[in-house]
């Protein structure tokens, strides 16, 4: 094992290619989304990204660790496919972000943490491995070639990091790729300075709609798998230990702070602490490094014209990867019958049902195993 992947060698912050690569990894789940979110809805993109950027950068020099922030996914899936108003967005994001505020400052998900089965918190993250892994398919389908190329690229650096001492900066090489493959076919975009962000005031039906459509929806995946699971994937990959109760104070934090003016509501999310780390974070440096490289582009490059221009190939074959890395994870369960239930309940259905099957499951399987019929 080389020096620097043995956890107790790790420092607080590294600023090299592994970091760069690992920083760059999180971006195949994050520009699928705000991208679908910022063409459906009245949402500016670069607002988006800089506030993307800011906690980015707040979350690597707080937890001194690879930290991903993401966008909601149940929410984003919602938006895209019900083209809602920034009213609503913004009035889900408010409600999750005092609901995750309240749950971290009363230690509510420590409470939570212990009634949650681990083999639910796993089944959650095998879900969600399924549905990135078909969100993938659905990518690559689009530029299959380009995928492959992509994918051979990335394997052909796994072999090659595993026998020798060179870094994995695949994720970098097919990005760049996919920078010169969008360029030569429609051009440089034009460069816009993003405007200063408004106060985005929410009416009533708003919070009632939002709340409905988007905040219930969004809550279970929220609590399984941005929290319970990003801090078991934590402890997996990076043998620190990180509170639930943590994670929901930041998450609220994060909301609270941007989506009121025209953010995106964010998260935690054990997906892309496995694509960080999969392609080279170990330490906060790859957060902070993510702000930097997103700060310029929220600033000066947020046209949709100008971040499509990455083909979504590109994007399929990260997801991939990720779905790997997280799939992995998601085997270290103690009862495969609750685990594979909720996985296939996720992709034929959603995480919500998935989540309380599951535990219901759990729950029954237990009490059978302490009263065994005689």
């Amino acid at each position: 094992m080389k020096n620097e992947d043995r956890f107790d060698k790790w420092p607080d912050f590294r600023f090299n290619l592994e970091e760069i690569a690992g920083a760059i990894g999180d971006y195949g789940t994050l520009f699928p989304i705000v991208l679908g979110v910022a063409f459906v809805s009245n949402l500016n993109l670069g607002h988006i990204l800089l506030f993307f950027s800011v906690w980015y950068i707040i979350t690597g020099l707080y937890y001194k660790m690879p930290m991903p922030v993401e966008p909601m996914k149940a929410i984003g899936a919602i938006v895209i496919a019900g083209n809602l108003s920034k009213e609503e967005i913004t009035a889900s994001g408010m409600i999750l972000g005092i609901l995750f505020l309240i749950l971290g400052f009363s230690k509510g998900m420590n409470f939570v943490q212990e009634k949650v089965p681990s083999s639910v918190v796993r089944g959650i993250q095998m879900g969600l491995a399924l549905l990135l892994f078909k969100t993938s398919i659905n990518f690559m389908i689009k530029d299959i070639i380009l995928s492959l190329i992509c994918i051979t690229i990335i394997i052909l650096f796994l072999i090659t990091t595993k026998f020798t001492h060179i870094t994995d900066i695949s994720v970098i090489v097919i990005l760049l790729i996919g920078i010169v493959i969008g360029f030569s076919k429609s051009g440089i975009p034009q460069i816009r300075i993003l405007p200063l962000p408004t106060l985005i005031i929410p009416g009533i039906q708003d919070f009632l709609k939002g709340g409905w459509l988007l905040a219930i929806s969004q809550a279970p995946l929220t609590i399984t798998n941005a929290i319970l699971s990003t801090s078991l994937l934590m402890q997996d990959l990076i043998h620190r230990e990180v509170e639930p109760d943590k994670l929901s104070i930041s998450i609220g934090l994060m909301n609270l702070t941007s989506v009121p003016f025209g953010g995106f509501p964010m998260c935690h999310g054990a997906g892309g602490l496995a694509a960080q780390y999969r392609f080279g974070a170990r330490t906060g440096g790859s957060n902070i490094i993510s702000g930097i490289i997103l700060l310029p582009i929220a600033l000066f490059f947020a046209s949709p014209e100008f971040v499509a221009i990455i083909p979504l190939g590109v994007f399929g074959a990260l997801l991939v990867f990720v779905a790997i890395e997280l799939g992995k994870h998601s085997l270290k369960t103690d009862s495969y019958i609750v685990t594979i239930t909720i996985a296939i309940l996720a992709l034929i259905i959603n995480m919500t049902v998935a989540f309380i099957v599951g535990m219901v499951l759990a729950y029954s399987l237990t009490k059978i195993t302490k009263n065994p019929l005689n």
